[in-house]
């Protein structure tokens, strides 16, 4: 699974990448492909059913908006309550954050034609004794992810929203930090392949304080990965 995780996300070699990555003539067939697997991810009860470790505390509610023509995907990590309650990614404080980092508005932000939404863990995980979201839930990237990105070989762009993400997309190109890893954002451009990575922190209010200690972030990065979308999305 780790071979068909590189190859969806670019990680190996252009003529081996092609056994996942559909020639763009197939697009109708693609997308009836991406609809039929995104109802089945939407039907998911493999955390209840069959947990890895202890089973999800509540009713699943997978959330994802993939997409057959957006060249952008926002990899994030799990929904939190606020998107558990809604069924739409990032309707909360982060999300604000994130498209203001990105520089865009709302109704960008959620046409599909513009960005794909797939976390690493699509439904809310449950908290901890102290409040704070758990990691997203080991059950889903190996059951989804790479089939997923297999039916989006348009996205040449991927944003790596947190450590799970920038696990799964970079492998060996992730610093041992999350802020080793950020830091290092031109050179891990620089050596993308077709489909360029970015790494972010994610845009918690808990991450408020690294932002602050981290003022190259804002002045650097941003700049740069908003020039990115716009011209992406136009």
């Amino acid at each position: 699974m780790r071979e068909c995780a590189a190859l969806a996300c670019g990680a190996l070699q252009p003529a081996k990448r092609r056994c996942l990555r559909p020639h763009l003539d197939d697009l109708p067939s693609m997308t009836r492909a991406l609809e039929s697997l995104t109802t089945r991810v939407r039907a998911c009860r493999i955390c209840v059913e069959h947990p890895r470790g202890r089973p999800l505390p509540h009713e699943p509610r997978p959330v994802l908006r993939p997409s057959s023509s957006a060249r952008i995907l926002l990899a994030s990590q799990a929904p939190g309550t606020k998107v558990h309650i809604s069924g739409m990614p990032f309707t909360d404080a982060s999300g604000d954050r994130l498209r203001s980092w990105l520089g865009v508005s709302s109704e960008e932000f959620y046409d599909t034609k513009k960005f794909a939404i797939v976390p690493m863990g699509f439904c809310f995980p449950g908290q901890d004794a102290k409040g704070a979201d758990l990691p997203p839930r080991r059950e889903c990237a190996p059951a989804w992810r790479a089939a997923l990105m297999a039916l989006m070989p348009q996205i040449d762009l991927v944003l790596t929203i947190g450590g799970y993400a920038q696990s799964w997309h970079m492998g060996s190109a992730r610093g041992p930090s999350l802020t080793e890893t950020v830091k290092n954002w031109r050179t891990i451009w620089d050596q993308s392949p077709a489909r360029k990575v970015l790494p972010l922190p994610h845009p918690s209010w808990r991450n408020t304080g690294w932002l602050k200690q981290n003022p190259w972030f804002e002045m650097d990065l941003l700049p740069f990965l908003r020039s990115q979308i716009r011209y992406r999305i136009g």
